[in-house]
């Protein structure tokens, strides 16, 4: 069941494991606080991120993502690949720089991370992100990348990004909000020496949100590699939603005897310009759940009841933004 990261790119998991919930005490994923109990030390949740990596290598998992923002989760993680034994041909891992965590390790914190898309912060954050995953890092993203940011026409960060790519790095970029499409298009057509700088996407796409599927697509048929996050929408498409819109999916996950996330996580993975899907569990039982959308296959009454799902962008992403860190 293995694929690969783009036309060119290393063999990948369908199913890989992003750390963004099991990095930091806090996130935005519902029930985030329930999942890590009463302990929320660094030392407890070193060993909580250490037990649902095992378990995800054990499944097979070869696709780990980290970032700079994510608290601990690229230190966890590489105490993981040491204390394991993994070599690094044995696993993918991409990173992400951009953003600076700043909660100091507390939930109620007044920001849990600044975005600073400069030259100095790429090349602090880049050595940060070697010193800890070595040649273990395969990938190495722009964190949310949007016009705003003004990143992809900084001519300075993308001729560093071109040394990283030319060193055997492969380079991507992240993407967030509702002009998720625009930004990828602008950045299929950008090149550095002659060659395209990117190779490689990281982005939104779930029953809820699908507006960059086609841009997507595009990207996939240009030879690069698509990695989906928020295939569950930070739990709004697992069975802690209680919400009444929410009644086809509960529907089709109860015809086919599974939980509705692992139909959320079956729905992207049957999309065929995608080359991983990001579980975003954090404890063993939500993986093992997530792990259950290998075996779904939806048809077409299914992709049928799951239509009504769709929201526009904007209305996905405010909804988004409310979430609480918990």
């Amino acid at each position: 069941m293995s694929r690969t990261l783009g036309a060119s790119g290393p063999t990948v998991s369908p199913l890989g494991l992003g750390l963004a919930a099991l990095g930091r005490p806090g996130y935005i994923t519902l029930g985030h606080g329930k999942d890590l109990g009463g302990d929320r030390s660094v030392e407890a949740m070193e060993r909580q991120a250490h037990e649902v990596l095992d378990a995800a290598y054990r499944s097979g998992i070869r696709y780990l993502d980290a970032a700079r923002s994510y608290g601990r989760a690229e230190q966890f993680l590489s105490s993981w690949l040491a204390s394991r034994g993994v070599r690094p041909g044995e696993v993918v891992v991409g990173s992400k720089w951009g953003y600076t965590y700043t909660a100091d390790w507390r939930v109620e914190a007044e920001r849990h991370e600044v975005k600073d898309h400069s030259l100095p912060t790429l090349r602090r954050q880049w050595e940060e992100s070697r010193a800890l995953l070595g040649s273990w890092l395969r990938l190495y993203q722009v964190h949310s990348a949007t016009f705003e940011s003004g990143v992809l026409d900084d001519t300075s960060v993308l001729e560093e990004l071109g040394k990283l790519r030319d060193s055997g790095v492969r380079v991507g970029l992240t993407l967030s909000g509702p002009r998720q499409a625009e930004v990828l298009r602008r950045a299929l057509d950008i090149r550095i020496g002659g060659s395209p700088l990117f190779s490689c996407v990281q982005a939104t796409w779930n029953l809820l949100e699908r507006s960059a599927g086609p841009a997507l697509a595009e990207a996939h048929a240009a030879g690069w590699g698509v990695i989906i996050k928020e295939a569950v929408a930070n739990g709004r498409l697992t069975g802690r939603n209680e919400d009444p819109g929410l009644r086809p999916l509960r529907e089709v996950a109860e015809g086919l005897g599974v939980g509705v996330d692992a139909v959320a996580i079956a729905a992207v993975l049957a999309r065929p310009w995608v080359s991983v899907v990001l579980s975003g569990a954090t404890t063993v039982e939500q993986l093992q759940d997530n792990l259950r959308a290998l075996e779904v296959k939806l048809g077409d009454e299914a992709w049928e009841q799951l239509q009504s799902l769709v929201e526009t962008p904007e209305t996905y992403w405010a909804k988004r933004s409310a979430l609480p860190w918990n």
